[in-house]
């Protein structure tokens, strides 16, 4: 019997050995080294294109068995399910008002046109009005709805978004079933591999590159100082390496999630000393820039394998990170910004002002800060296609490593970035006007609705400001109307 375990043994092992092989040259061939020169086969795109066409497939077919057996399909309303009209208070507490007085107390029509004997002060009729606006808010809240996944016109064979329709036919649950097959069995090992070895490869060669000698140490003796300027490596030399180094892990990782990525007008992409700020809709948005142009992040020192992944980019760029109890200072980070844009030699920081991830549906308010700074701002607006993978991080709901495994278990993900041209604080705007003209351009460009509200309230409760405001508006619609008469 142990005549036969050998050879067997040997067989084995041969056959991984021949696998491996041919698992890293494919690997190699078709990623690593085309993500070192920034090419493409084109291969993404084709799949791409296949996707669409088994998905037109499959909702014909889903509306074709919806059909046969009766069953109602649910579309989503991309508009919302209430109908409104961008009117203002004073407008529609005026519509009211005349609708209110040109009924008698039976309910039949008059026919009086006049503004009523309430048109000038506090009416009951003005109640209805808050009453109808909280119960819409209610209904069709165009907030909380920006904190959850964008709903799809049509299904894409995954479970997470489906309508219960992958069982109306015998041919459609093939596809399904074929579909989980290669999405767990081929593709999420593969963007796991290659994940792995990206942010292995970015950690490794960011700290070679954070030891290489510059011979400008102070420590150093007269004999060691000449020996280690024989090997040095000039700043612009470690700059130069540092970003190539970057580019090509991001590049990688961008091929982990097997995303295609269309960009845009990059004549306006960020140059050195600015700030680069877009909508922020995923983590994954980092990865998106990032593997177009190196940037210097902004953010919180974390600890465990984040930590050693932070510890190592900053020995080789100059990334900005804060400990957790700096983070509040505004005062501290807002300088620590400043001296970074001043240094015209250092890589344009990316900032993303909403401070949350939104559903790819809409703009939230920007943050003020990063608009104080002096300096050029570059927006940048990014849009995902939600037919082949939602990109939106729910972080209430999916912690980090689920999402991810989400991420690389989907068909791919599919955007496009629009650089926009360089825009400068005008004169007599304040940090929040120049933000909202910012956020209102991004938000026109990618197709998103632009929103005033905070992003914050995903986690917290209306400021009572927002609700001063609407008491403030209704109060000196009051007044105003009592100082006409007063001066009539």
């Amino acid at each position: 019997m142990g005549l036969f375990v050998s050879p067997f043994n040997n067989l084995l092992c041969m056959l991984l050995g021949i696998s491996f092989t041919v698992w890293f040259t494919l690997l190699l061939v078709f990623i690593i080294v085309p993500a070192v020169f920034g090419v493409s086969f084109g291969i993404r795109r084709l799949y791409m294109k296949s996707l669409l066409k088994v998905f037109e497939w499959a909702t014909l077919r889903i509306e074709r068995g919806a059909k046969e057996k009766n069953h109602h399909l649910y579309k989503p309303n991309a508009n919302g399910i209430i109908a409104k009209e961008p009117t203002s208070l004073e407008e529609e507490l005026k519509e009211i008002r005349r609708s209110g007085s040109s009924r008698d107390l039976n309910g039949s029509s008059s026919t009086s046109t006049g503004p009523g004997p309430s048109s000038s002060e506090f009416a009951m009729s003005d109640i209805f009005y808050f009453c109808r606006r909280g119960v819409e808010s209610i209904v069709d809240d165009e907030v909380t709805k920006r904190f959850t996944a964008e709903e799809l016109e049509s299904w894409n064979l995954l479970t997470r978004s489906n309508y219960n329709v992958q069982h109306i036919s015998t041919r459609l649950t093939v596809l399904w079933g074929l579909g989980v097959v290669i999405r767990y069995c081929f593709l999420l090992p593969l963007r796991l591999t290659l994940a792995i070895t990206g942010v292995t490869l970015l950690v490794v060669f960011t700290t070679i590159i954070g030891f290489l000698p510059n011979g400008s140490s102070p420590v150093l003796t007269l004999r060691t100082k000449e020996l280690c300027q024989e090997f040095a490596f000039s700043p612009r030399m470690k700059n130069f390496l540092s970003e190539k180094v970057h580019l090509m892990c991001y590049r990688i990782c961008v091929r982990a999630l097997t995303a295609i990525i269309t960009y845009h007008h990059s004549e306006n992409k960020p140059k050195n000393g600015g700030i680069c700020v877009a909508n922020h809709t995923s983590p994954i948005d980092v990865i998106i820039l990032a593997s177009d142009g190196c940037y210097a992040m902004v953010g919180q020192i974390h600890g465990g394998l984040m930590g050693v992944i932070q510890r190592s980019m900053v020995k080789a760029c100059p990334h900005i990170w804060f400990e957790r109890s700096e983070v509040k200072d505004r005062h501290l980070v807002a300088k620590r910004l400043s001296d970074h844009v001043e240094d015209k030699s250092k890589l344009p920081i990316l900032i993303f002002p909403e401070g949350t991830c939104i559903n790819n549906t809409s703009v939230m308010m920007f943050k003020k800060g990063s608009f104080e700074i002096a300096s050029t701002i570059y927006p940048v607006a990014i849009k995902y296609d939600p037919r082949f993978g939602d990109a939106f991080w729910n972080s209430s709901k999916f912690g980090m490593v689920n999402y991810l495994l989400h991420m690389m278990s989907s068909w791919a993900i599919v955007c496009s970035v629009w650089y926009l041209p360089p825009m400068n604080r005008q004169e007599g705007e304040d940090a929040v006007q120049f933000a909202n003209r910012v956020k209102a351009a991004i938000a026109r460009q990618g197709g998103l609705v632009d929103l005033l509200w905070d992003g914050g309230l995903k986690r917290s409760k209306v400021k009572e400001t927002f609700k001063e405001e609407q008491q403030k508006l209704y109060s000196r619609i009051l007044v105003g109307t009592h100082e006409d008469r007063s001066r009539s």
